[in-house]
């Protein structure tokens, strides 16, 4: 699958499900993305498994 695809994330700041666009023609990709609930940035860790699926890892800036 190459494209955009659409994810809901759980922000692990104020825990609110949040959606966010994947770009599937990047295998791995890392960047910030701020909660549009809470407006804290979120550290968004994205890999692309076997079948193409984005599988997302979303984290708190200060955890690094």
């Amino acid at each position: 699958m190459n494209g955009v695809e659409s994810v809901d994330i759980g922000c692990p700041y104020c825990g609110e499900t949040i959606e966010i666009l994947i770009d599937c023609s990047v295998h791995k990709q890392s960047y910030i993305e701020d909660c549009e609930v809470c407006c804290r940035p979120i550290d968004i860790g994205v890999v692309l498994d076997e079948s193409g699926s984005p599988v997302v890892t979303p984290a708190r800036e200060d955890d690094q």
